[in-house]
């Protein structure tokens, strides 16, 4: 899709990079029937697989949107026996959170990408090919960018921009934003290549299982792709003297599957390749005036673990709405304040386990790393530790607050994807109930909620049966992202006002 600027003067968001987060935002924003436009620097999409999985919350939030299909008709056929800590051998157990999806998925980030951007064409959105960004103004009532495109220099106008646009990102140099954090000290690659040998060709499994070290300090993790693909990520002596623009060579692969693999391994032909190091880095603020930042571009780490992709994705669906319900004169521009104090721990929190993985996962054994990995593996079998770590790695304990709310053991947490008996006897899910973008007030006793009538612009009200579950509430009031704002008693009023505004017509918001 490669439409010209000119007929984009101005728009409410304009959306810097065409990846995951990027692609998520825009995707949430036209849903919301807010005008944006995604500009990217490169003529097409990235087809490297680059990160290879998404956990178990961003499947969740992909089923919100009835995204999710899409996504696992794109996976890659292998079942991941659970998820892991730094490769430690002891699966973690998903399914203690009462999720659907209680395995990673094997989704190459191209493919996700691919989800997205089919999603957002559909409903009218755009991304704008080798349109990259030159220059950036801001004021009081908008954002004005310099971009450069094939056929020449323009301006295009917004009231928000959000830099979407990676590690590297030019936005956040431009407006000047520190990006305090630790430099890299390990340099790694990743390649899609083609394999001959004795390539595992199993289908299912631990992650631990394919990841192989040699003394010598090489490191390999070989995971499967569709087509013969094979991904690996993969570290070594060469690898760590290497600049981060130089080609990734079959020499230096070769090097590090002989240490790893003995001579059972041989690259037949690499397909793409990129460096990346083990850096950690967050923005203190992910606003700057009329600027926001999501994934990577406001936060970087090693991608031990596999959550970099996640939490980028995560960010956009946290500050799509928001930034939704703002521009249609919903609610005021404080409600844009949450994205912040929202999103900003969650990050650091990943930022604190990445590096805590990175020295467990690397092939060091001295300095009582072994012995580190001894004692962690033991933890990891209790069923209350293994629980605790799924939550971290999933993103299924995230608890968001809602102070107007009266107490309740849900509030806060990701909605349940319930099973669902609607008034008129139709069997759904909760997910069923979120395609369009908006809240939902599911009322589960058949009583009318009639403080509720004046937001029924902005929030549906379900009356259904719970089949399972629902930790005792009588009715539930979800964010547009999934999270449960209220669950029965006091606050109900307070709490739909704070998230969706005053009551009344919507437009009306001052």
């Amino acid at each position: 899709m490669n439409t010209q600027v000119t007929d984009v003067q101005a728009v409410e968001v304009i959306v810097v990079g065409a990846g995951g987060a990027g692609l998520t935002l825009a995707t949430e924003l036209a849903l919301a029937g807010v005008p944006a436009v995604v500009l990217d620097r490169l003529p097409g999409r990235n087809l490297q697989s680059r990160a290879g999985a998404i956990q178990p919350r961003t499947a969740e939030m992909l089923a919100l949107r009835g995204l999710l299909d899409d996504a696992l008709g794109r996976s890659v056929d292998y079942q991941l026996a659970g998820g892991h800590f730094a490769g430690l051998p002891v699966p973690l157990d998903y399914a203690a959170w009462d999720t659907r999806y209680p395995h990673p998925v094997l989704l190459p980030q191209d493919q996700l990408e691919a989800v997205l951007e089919d999603r957002l064409t559909a409903l009218g959105g755009r991304v704008l090919r080798e349109h990259r960004m030159t220059g950036l103004q801001q004021d009081a009532d908008g954002v004005t960018v310099t971009v450069s495109a094939p056929d020449g220099e323009r301006s295009v106008r917004g009231r928000y921009l959000v830099a979407c646009d990676g590690a590297h990102s030019t936005v956040r140099k431009i407006v000047g934003a520190a990006f305090p954090g630790q430099a890299a000290t390990v340099r790694m690659a990743t390649a899609d290549l083609m394999l001959t040998g004795a390539v595992d060709e199993s289908t299912s499994g631990h992650i631990s299982s394919r990841i192989h070290t040699s003394p010598e300090g090489h490191f390999a993790m070989i995971i499967p792709l569709a087509n013969g693909l094979q991904k690996l990520i993969f570290s070594g002596p060469r690898t760590a003297l290497a600049e981060r623009d130089a080609p990734v060579t079959a020499e230096e692969v070769r090097e590090v599957l002989r240490a790893t693999h003995g001579g059972t391994l041989d690259v037949a032909e690499i397909r793409y390749a990129s460096r990346f190091s083990d850096a950690s880095r967050q923005l203190e603020h992910y606003r700057h005036g009329r600027v926001f930042f999501a994934g990577d571009s406001a936060h970087i780490h090693s991608p031990a673990g596999g959550q970099g992709l996640n939490l980028g994705v995560q960010d956009a669906f946290n500050l799509g709405w928001k930034l939704a319900a703002v521009l249609r004169g919903e609610v005021g521009e404080e409600l844009l304040d949450t994205y912040q104090t929202e999103r900003h721990p969650v990050a650091a929190r990943v930022l604190a386990l990445t590096r805590a993985q990175g020295v467990v996962m690397g092939p060091q054994r001295d300095g009582g790393v072994g012995e580190l990995r001894d004692v962690l593996t033991d933890l990891l079998r209790l069923p209350e530790a293994n629980r605790y770590m799924a939550g971290v790695m999933s993103g299924l304990d995230l608890c968001l607050p809602s102070p107007d709310a009266a107490p309740h053991p849900l509030l806060g947490l990701r909605m349940p994807d319930l099973d669902l008996v609607a008034a008129d006897g139709e069997r759904l899910r909760f997910s069923d109930l979120t395609r369009a973008g908006g809240g939902v007030l599911l009322d589960l006793t058949g009583a009318p909620l009639a403080a509720a009538a004046p937001w029924a612009d902005r929030v549906t009200c379900v009356r259904a049966r719970a089949e399972s579950g629902a930790a005792g509430a009588e009715a539930i009031l979800v964010r547009p992202d999934g999270y449960v704002s209220w669950a029965g008693g006091a606050g109900l009023t307070e709490t739909l006002t704070r998230w969706f505004g005053p009551a009344g017509r919507a437009g009306e918001a001052g």
